[in-house]
C-alpha cells in the first residue's frame, strides 16, 4: 500500500506521527465508452468557451461564480489557507462508542506509526480500548474540512470521516405517520422468519455476483478473439511528507493532564518555552466551538521515550497529482 497523507494524531500536547492508507478499493470491472463502428475510445475534451481551445490540467483553475462575477481561485490561494496547510488531526472529544449513528460514516483510512518509536501510538490505541470511547478528530484533506472518528480495528488505529451533520437527511414520509396495527400473532410469524435465517455474519461468504459474470462474459469474448488492442496508462499518486521537534511523552502527558485540571489553559510551574497559540475550528449543527490551546510545561521526570511535535512548517509537496485526481474524482462520483 502507499500512503496517500502524512500528519500528526494530536490531544493535548501528545503527538502521534501517522502515516494514512486507504482502507477500502474498488474491485469493480473498469468499463469506458467507445465508438460502436470502430471501437475507437471516446475522450472528453477540457474547451475553453472563449478562445475555443483545448487546455491541459496544468492551466485549469478553479472558480466560483456567483451572477455575473467569477472569482478564480488557483493553487497557490488554496494553499495559502490555514486549514490546507495543517498536517494535524486534532483530537476535539472523546465519546462513547455507541453514540455513532453509522449513517455518518464515509470513507475509512488506516494509520500507520511514523517515526522511530510506535509507543505514543500503541498508548493512544489502548486508551481508546480500555475506555471503550471513539475519538472525534478534526483534519484538513484534499482541500476539504473533514470531521472523523478514529477507533480502534485490531492491532490498527482507523479513521473513518464523518459526513456533516446537515448532509445526513431527515427520513420524513407520510405513509408512516399513519396508525399501523400489529398483532401479536403478526409479530410472533415474523419473529419466527427472522429465526430461521439467523447466523453469525462472516462478510467473506458474500460475492459481488454481478462483477463476477462481467468478469466471466469479458472473457468469453477474449477466448472467441472478439477483442481490440489497445494501450493502458497507469498512474499513482506520491507520498507526501511532514516532520517536526521532538517531545517527551510523559512529559506531554503530564502537562496535558495538567492543562486540563486547571480548566484555563493557563501556565503552571517554572517557564521553559514561550507560550504557542493555536486554534481549532470544529464545524457541528449550528454553532462554531472555537478552543484556545497554550503550550504549558511543569517540572518533572522525562522517561526517555519520546514522540514528534508537529510544530515546524509542513514541508512541500513534491508533487501534486493534478492530472490523477480529476480522472479519480469522475470515477468514484466524487
Amino acid at each position: 500500500m502507499r500512503s496517500i497523507w502524512k500528519g500528526a494524531i494530536t490531544f493535548g500536547l501528545v503527538n502521534v506521527p501517522v502515516k494514512v492508507y486507504s482502507a477500502t478499493e474498488d474491485h469493480d470491472v473498469e468499463l469506458h465508452q467507445v465508438h460502436d463502428a470502430d471501437g475507437g475510445r471516446i475522450r472528453y475534451q477540457r474547451r475553453c468557451e472563449v478562445c475555443g481551445q483545448i487546455v491541459d490540467y496544468a492551466h485549469i483553475d478553479k472558480a466560483f461564480t456567483d451572477g455575473d462575477k467569477t472569482v478564480v481561485i488557483t493553487d497557490a490561494d488554496l494553499k495559502s489557507l490555514p486549514e490546507e496547510r495543517s498536517r494535524e488531526i486534532d483530537v476535539v472529544e472523546f465519546v462513547p462508542s455507541d453514540q455513532l449513528d453509522p449513517i455518518m460514516f464515509d470513507r475509512s483510512y488506516y494509520l500507520e506509526p511514523d517515526g522511530s518509536s510506535p509507543k505514543a501510538y500503541v498508548l493512544l490505541r489502548r486508551t481508546l480500548e480500555q475506555t471503550d470511547r471513539t475519538a472525534i478528530v478534526h483534519f484538513a484533506l484534499r482541500q476539504k474540512t473533514r470531521l472523523a472518528a478514529l477507533r480502534v480495528k485490531g492491532d490498527v488505529l482507523m479513521l473513518q470521516t464523518l459526513l456533516w451533520d446537515d448532509e445526513v437527511r431527515v427520513a420524513d414520509f407520510p405513509a408512516l405517520e399513519t396508525n399501523v396495527k400489529i398483532s401479536d400473532r403478526e409479530l410472533d410469524l415474523s419473529s419466527a422468519l427472522v429465526d430461521s435465517f439467523a447466523a453469525d455474519f462472516t462478510p467473506g461468504d458474500y460475492t459481488d455476483e454481478y462483477q463476477a459474470q462481467l468478469r466471466r462474459l469479458i472473457e468469453e469474448k477474449l477466448d472467441k478473439g472478439d477483442a481490440i488492442d489497445t494501450d493502458a496508462t497507469f498512474g499513482a499518486t506520491d507520498e507526501e511528507e511532514g516532520g517536526g521537534e521532538v517531545l517527551d511523552l510523559m512529559e506531554a502527558l503530564r502537562r496535558s493532564v495538567d492543562r486540563s485540571r486547571s480548566g484555563s489553559g493557563g501556565e503552571s510551574g517554572e517557564k521553559k518555552t514561550a507560550a504557542a497559540a493555536k486554534t481549532t475550528k470544529t464545524t457541528k449543527t449550528t454553532k462554531t466551538a472555537k478552543t484556545a490551546k497554550s503550550a504549558t510545561s511543569t517540572a518533572g521526570a522525562a522517561d526517555g521515550d519520546s514522540t514528534t511535535r508537529s510544530a515546524a512548517p509542513a514541508k512541500k509537496r513534491k508533487k501534486k497529482d493534478a492530472d490523477a485526481e480529476p480522472e479519480e474524482a469522475v470515477r468514484r462520483g466524487a
